[in-house]
């Protein structure tokens, strides 16, 4: 059996690494499996590169249409117009089944789905296969119909950007042999509901994570190795950007100025992973260190050991690798009740579950989990447990094994 799979990237952003190590699993079964990618950032032989003047400039002409809709919101809006040389690609190698991730950012265009001639798997790692071209719909409805008069685009029109975008998903996707697979139960019942894809099979199979290279890090090792202070309990971020209102720094920055005017020991330091620091001095009453973009599994391993609480404030997501990173390392997690996060997070199980958005209830959560340091490590010892029996790299490889074999069966 040959998979092929495409992505963007193969280790750039939470759903190519998702989709990297699905490759490993898979490989490690003894399936045969390559990678089609624009952005080829590993030394990994099984992952092929895109190399032509088309993939140079997709990333800066395929937004061009959005320069109609200069009041948008500047979320990601993904028009996936521009031409590419997938379809040939793919022919040459020949895959049993064309496995398809995140495609995005002027990767692949809509209508070349239809020239593959296989089997498709799709796992969604957002809602863009079924939206106007969002990527995750703040709560509008409309994907459910046809899109148009798009919130994200400030659009008053039906036949805006995202009426075009639906309409040409619709008319290229009507025949295809296609399954789609969502990492989350919330992500499929969305599916199910859109008007794009609620008449294709749906699947639910979570992401997966090396639980041997994800292990909880005897503490105190960790933070001297990452030169982070013994006695201090810390709080960690994880983002690109602190300024994406998606993943909710805006809403964790008033819970922890709460937290620390609440409480009289201002023993709490925050660890921000993956963004930079900006010029302006956060002002939280307590301290925060920037450890910028570390990609590399031993050395996040270590900063999610080193922590006390990880905090993942996001207003919408899917299933996020960094939950499940964070369980697999022992250390409990906070979030908003929303999403795929209760499906990860067992409320005062493993973590707490707060209510979406409520700033107060985030900041009680924080310190629900820190302030007793023996129900701190029962959390700590569920979190592992939850990760080692839902989320391994095993699991989620042999679940698409099978899905695989029932596809060309089929």
């Amino acid at each position: 059996m040959k998979i092929l799979h495409l992505s963007t990237s193969d280790i750039e952003g939470g759903a190519a690494r998702a989709t990297y190590r699905l490759c490993r699993g898979l490989q490690s079964l003894n399936i045969t499996t390559k990678m089609l990618v624009r952005a080829k950032l590993s030394a990994d032989a099984s992952v092929i590169a895109q190399r032509n003047i088309l993939t140079k400039l997709s990333p800066t002409v395929s937004g061009l249409p959005l320069i109609v809709y200069s009041q948008r919101h500047h979320t990601m809006f993904s028009p996936q117009w521009f031409p590419d040389t997938i379809a040939s690609q793919v022919r040459q190698i020949n895959p049993h089944i064309v496995h398809l991730h995140w495609i995005c950012n002027g990767y692949m265009r809509i209508e070349t789905l239809a020239k593959f001639n296989k089997p498709l798997v799709w796992t969604l790692h957002d809602m863009w296969a079924f939206t106007g071209g969002c990527h995750y719909n703040q709560e509008c409805q409309k994907y459910q119909d046809s899109c148009g008069a798009c919130p994200q685009l400030k659009s008053n029109s039906n036949w805006d950007l995202s009426r075009w975008v639906w309409y040409r998903k619709y008319q290229a996707w009507k025949n295809l042999n296609l399954t789609i697979v969502t990492p989350s139960a919330w992500l499929a019942k969305c599916a199910s509901s859109s008007s794009l894809l609620k008449n294709l099979p749906i699947k639910v199979i979570p992401n997966g994570i090396d639980i041997n290279k994800y292990q909880p890090i005897e503490k105190h090792l960790a933070r001297k190795l990452l030169n982070l202070p013994q006695d201090r309990q810390l709080i960690l971020f994880v983002a690109m950007s602190t300024a994406e209102k998606r993943k909710g720094f805006h809403l964790l920055q008033p819970a922890l100025k709460k937290l620390s005017q609440s409480n009289n020991h201002h023993n709490f330091e925050l660890i921000i992973l993956g963004a930079n620091k900006s010029g302006e001095e956060l002002d939280l009453g307590f301290k925060s260190n920037y450890l910028g973009r570390l990609n590399d599994d031993i050395t996040l391993a270590l900063v999610y050991s080193a922590a006390d609480v990880f905090v993942a404030p996001s207003t919408q997501d899917n299933l996020p690798n960094t939950v499940m990173e964070s369980l697999a390392c022992g250390t409990p997690c906070v979030a908003f009740k929303i999403g795929g996060m209760s499906e990860m997070i067992e409320d005062r199980k493993n973590g707490y579950l707060a209510k979406p958005y409520d700033v107060e209830d985030l900041a009680q959560g924080i310190y629900w989990v820190i302030e007793n340091k023996e129900r701190q490590q029962q959390l700590s010892n569920y979190a592992r447990e939850k990760a080692e029996q839902e989320f391994s790299l095993e699991l989620q490889a042999s679940r698409y094994l099978s899905l695989f074999q029932e596809v060309i069966k089929n």
